[in-house]
């Protein structure tokens, strides 16, 4: 049996091979994760967010990935579109701009892009936490933070019954 590589546009393949802010960062303000229960791939997205002329706005932002090429090229592209954002533009980015940044993605992998947005979500909504939520910050979760799994609910979906989770 042999297997048809995906169609990946070229910028997908350059950023997988050369991914940017790929790391973890040690003065961030909020870090999250993100698992797709579609693969198994994990994202963890550090974000460092300072108050800028009155606004949250996103200093810095970096990942780490656990996943295919699709997976860290749409994790990097999207800490590209994020810096110096405030929150809320970047809470409005949605998994579709990621994946036309990318040159597109071949539809079985729009979950990857879907993944990055939710890890950031994910972390803007942690971030207002213990803070004042803002009137714009979706008091339920949305579509792409839904599609996303905590890790810890990832490998126990993903390993249930196979007798590799303790508990």
């Amino acid at each position: 049996m042999s297997k048809i590589p995906l169609p990946y546009s070229p910028k997908v393949l350059e950023i997988f091979k050369n991914p940017k802010n790929l790391g973890k960062m040690d003065d961030a303000s909020v870090v999250a994760e993100a698992g797709s229960l579609a693969c198994g791939d994990i994202i963890k997205i550090y974000l460092k967010i300072e108050k800028v002329n009155g606004e949250d706005t996103i200093l810095k932002a970096s990942f780490e990935s656990y996943g295919c090429a699709a997976n860290i090229a749409s994790a990097s592209i999207l800490t590209e579109l994020i810096k110096g954002k405030t929150v809320k533009e970047a809470w409005n980015i949605s998994w579709k701009q990621i994946s036309d940044e990318l040159g597109g993605l071949p539809s079985i992998k729009y979950h990857c892009s879907i993944l990055a947005v939710g890890a950031l979500k994910r972390a803007i909504r942690k971030y207002y936490e213990n803070k004042k939520r803002p009137e714009w910050l979706p008091e339920k979760e949305t579509p792409e933070e839904k599609q996303t799994l905590e890790v810890e609910k990832l490998i126990e979906k993903l390993y249930k019954g196979l007798g590799q989770v303790q508990a």
